[in-house]
This record gives C-alpha cells, structure tokens and sequence, in this order.
C-alpha cells in the first residue's frame, strides 16, 4: 500500500508554497510559518530536499532556500515515498510523476480532459514468495 511519511507531506505542502514563486529565496522560518508546521521539522525536511537536489540552500543574512529546478521540471514523485509496491502503486507513482510543482502551485478543480496513467510504463514484478 502506498505511504507517504508526515515528512513527505511537508515536504509537499512546503514545495508547494515555493511553486508560487520559484525564483525566490525563501528562509525556513518563513517557510515554517506559511506551511504551519514546527520550525526544527522544516529545517530537516529542507536538509533531506537540498541532499536531493530539490532545493538549494544559500548561507548569509539573504540567504535561505530556492527551487533548484522549475516548478514545471520537478515532479512530486521526487519527494521519495518508500514501501513495497503493488501494481496499484505503481500505477499511483506513475501518476505522481505526471504532476509538477507548477500544477501544485495552481491546482486544477478537475483533471483534463483526455487524462490518462500510460499503463505501457507500469511495470509488474511478481511476487516474491518467502518461507
């Protein structure tokens, strides 16, 4: 079954919010504030996205964080989610793909029409039988 960590959640909500403006250095308080969550779980949720390459960090009194990439180029699926995958999941990982921060920063009220998960780039694995 398909789990996302608290931590990704914020990782998402944060994200999100820096969608809104993407060039923009944002300062983990800020970022603490506008998300509602504790400032020391902010700060290790940006650590974890800077070790991934998802946002950048910046040290000195302008400092802060920004979006090491555009809103558009970075899926939500870059915010790791781990467990084991059924085909389900990997139908629900692939249509996290399909979604950009952008499309985060602006959501729509209802998918497109004509929105579809290619099953041609889902890939079934068998099971593994353990005794």
């Amino acid at each position: 079954m398909l789990r996302i960590s608290k931590l990704t959640d914020y990782a998402i909500i944060i994200l999100g919010h820096m969608a809104r403006a993407p060039g923009r250095t944002y300062a983990a308080n800020e970022l603490a504030e506008a998300a509602h969550v504790a400032a020391p779980t902010v700060s290790k949720v940006l650590k974890t996205l800077t070790r991934a390459d998802v946002v950048r960090s910046t040290r000195g009194a302008k400092g802060g964080y920004q979006l090491t990439h555009a809103p558009g180029q970075t899926t939500v699926a870059s915010c790791h989610v781990r467990g084991n995958w059924s085909v389900l999941n990997r139908a629900i990982q692939t249509a996290l793909e399909a979604v950009t921060l952008a499309d985060m920063a602006n959501p729509m009220t209802q998918a497109p029409d004509g929105f579809s998960i290619p099953l041609s780039r889902i890939s079934v694995q068998p099971r593994r039988h353990t005794e």
